[in-house]
C-alpha cells in the first residue's frame, strides 16, 4: 500500500510522523511524508520519501499577542494551500493527515477518491472535561468548555475558508466550506487517532466513538545516533545540567533570553545546556554549553530538568525521560500542555513567557530540581509511557481503513 503522510508547522508538528512513517515502512508499506522543505533531512533519515509542502515552518505563535498569532496562522494556511494538491500522485492509496493539514487534505482525498485518516497531536474536539487547547487554561464548566471548544473550531474554520475555496476550485470540486466538510466527517463517524497518552490527557468521557487516544508517536531515532562529542564531554564533566530551549518560538529574542537564562542558572547554582533554536540562544563557559538540534530521546534522560516552551512534542519528550520540566509557554497550545505538566506534578507552576525574568526562572528551577516530588511524578508518567506503544494500534487502524476501502 502506498501511504502519504502530510504534516506541517514547526518541527514538533512534523517529527512524530517520521517515527510513524518508519513503522509503516517496516510493516511493508511504501511511505512518503509531505512536509515543508527544511524537514527533508528528518524525513529522509527515517528512510521515507520526501515531498515538499509549500509552507514555511516558522513559529505560528507571536509573542506580541493573540492578534499576531491569528495573522501568522492565516498566512501559514494560505501558504500551505498553494500547490498542496501536487504532493498527491495517482498511486496514493491513503492519506494520513495532521491537525494542520487535515482541513485541506480532506478535499484532496475526495478528489482522488481515496480514504484519509486524521492523526492529531492535540485534543481538538470540543469537550466538557477541559477548555479548548488554544483557549486558555481556566475551566468554564462543562457547558462553557464545550461552547468555547465550538467557538475555537469556528475560528479555525475561518482561517481555512479562503484556502479551501481555492483548493476546491483547482480540484474541480463543488463549493464546500471548512465547517461543512468537518460536519460531514463527524456525521460519518470517521475515526480520528490522537497521538498523546491517556496518562497525560485522559480521553474525554463525552467524546463520540471513533475518537481514540492511542499514545505518542515518537520521532524516528537512528539506532546508531550518538550525542556530539563536546556535549558528551560536558555532560560527564560535572553534575547533571539543566536543558534550556524554546524550539521554534521567540525568534530574534536570543540575546535577552541568553542573558536571562545565564543569570537564572547561576542564581540557582546549576549548569546548563542551551539549545540555540529559533531564538538564537548562545553562550559558552565552564558551566554552560550551546548546542544545535540533538535528539531529545538521548539528551533528556541525562539532565536534571528541562526548561522549554511546552510544545506537545517537547513536553512528551521530557515526560518520557522521567525528568521535571520548567514550562515557559508562549502561545497556541503551549499553555494547555504546561498546565498538564503541572497538574501531573512533573513541573512547578508554569512561567508564562511574557512574564519571564531571571528571578522567576531561577525560582522555578530551584523548585523543579530541589523538590524530589517533581522527579518522582515525572518518573511515574515515564513508566506509563514506556508501557504504551501507539504504533501497532495505528498501523492496524490504517491497514483496516485501507482494506475497508478496497485498497
Amino acid at each position: 500500500m502506498r501511504i502519504l503522510i502530510a504534516a506541517a508547522g514547526s518541527r514538533g508538528d512534523v517529527d512524530p510522523y517520521t517515527g510513524l512513517g518508519a513503522a509503516l515502512r517496516r510493516a511493508g508499506h511504501e511511505v512518503a511524508l509531505a512536509a515543508p522543505d527544511p524537514f527533508a533531512p528528518l524525513v529522509r533519515r527515517a528512510g521515507l520519501e520526501f515531498r515538499a509542502l509549500p509552507a514555511r515552518p516558522e513559529a505560528r505563535g507571536d509573542v506580541a499577542g493573540r492578534r499576531g498569532l491569528m495573522r501568522s496562522a492565516a498566512a501559514f494556511v494560505t501558504g500551505l494551500a498553494r500547490g498542496f494538491a501536487d504532493v498527491v500522485d495517482d498511486g496514493t492509496d491513503l492519506l494520513v493527515l495532521s491537525t494542520t493539514t487535515a482541513p485541506l487534505g480532506w478535499h484532496l482525498a475526495e478528489a482522488a477518491g481515496i480514504p484519509s485518516l486524521d492523526t492529531h497531536l492535540q485534543p481538538t474536539t470540543p469537550t466538557g472535561d477541559f477548555p479548548p487547547v488554544v483557549g486558555g487554561t481556566r475551566s468554564l464548566g462543562r457547558l462553557g468548555n464545550r461552547a468555547a471548544g465550538r467557538v475555537g473550531l469556528r475560528v479555525a474554520d475561518r482561517l481555512y475558508t479562503e484556502a479551501v475555496a481555492g483548493l476546491r476550485r483547482d480540484l474541480g470540486l463543488p463549493p464546500l466550506g471548512p465547517a461543512a466538510a468537518r460536519r460531514r466527517r463527524e456525521a460519518a463517524g470517521l475515526e480520528v487517532l490522537h497521538g498523546f497518552s491517556e496518562h497525560v490527557v485522559p480521553r474525554p468521557a463525552d467524546w463520540r466513538a471513533g475518537l481514540e487516544v492511542v499514545g505518542n508517536w515518537w520521532p524516528y531515532l537512528d539506532p546508531e545516533a550518538r550525542l556530539p562529542a563536546d556535549l558528551e564531554d560536558f555532560l560527564t564533566a560535572g553534575p547533571r545540567p539543566v536543558f534550556v530551549g524554546f524550539g521554534s518560538m521567540a525568534g530574534g529574542d536570543g540575546r535577552r533570553l541568553t542573558e536571562l537564562t545565564l543569570r537564572a542558572l547561576r542564581r540557582a547554582g546549576l549548569r546548563g545546556v542551551l539549545q540555540a533554536g529559533s531564538a538564537g540562544l548562545d553562550a559558552a563557559g565552564d558551566d554552560v554549553l550551546t548546542v544545535g538540534e540533538v535528539p531529545h530521546a538521548l539528551l533528556f534522560p541525562r539532565v536534571a530538568a528541562v526548561v522549554h516552551h511546552a510544545g506537545a512534542g517537547t513536553s512528551a519528550a521530557a515526560l518520557r525521560a522521567g525528568v521535571p520540566s520548567v514550562p515557559v509557554p508562549v502561545a497556541a497550545d503551549q499553555p494547555f500542555w504546561a498546565a498538564r505538566l503541572a497538574a501531573l506534578g512533573a513541573a512547578p507552576r508554569p512561567v508564562p513567557y511574557a512574564a519571564l525574568t531571571a528571578e522567576r526562572l531561577a525560582d522555578a528551577l530551584g523548585r523543579a530540581v530541589g523538590d524530589p516530588g517533581h522527579a518522582r511524578a515525572a518518573a511515574t508518567v515515564a513508566r506509563h509511557l514506556a508501557a504504551e506503544d501507539a504504533v501497532p494500534r495505528t498501523v492496524r487502524t490504517i491497514e483496516h481503513l485501507a482494506a475497508h476501502a478496497g485498497r
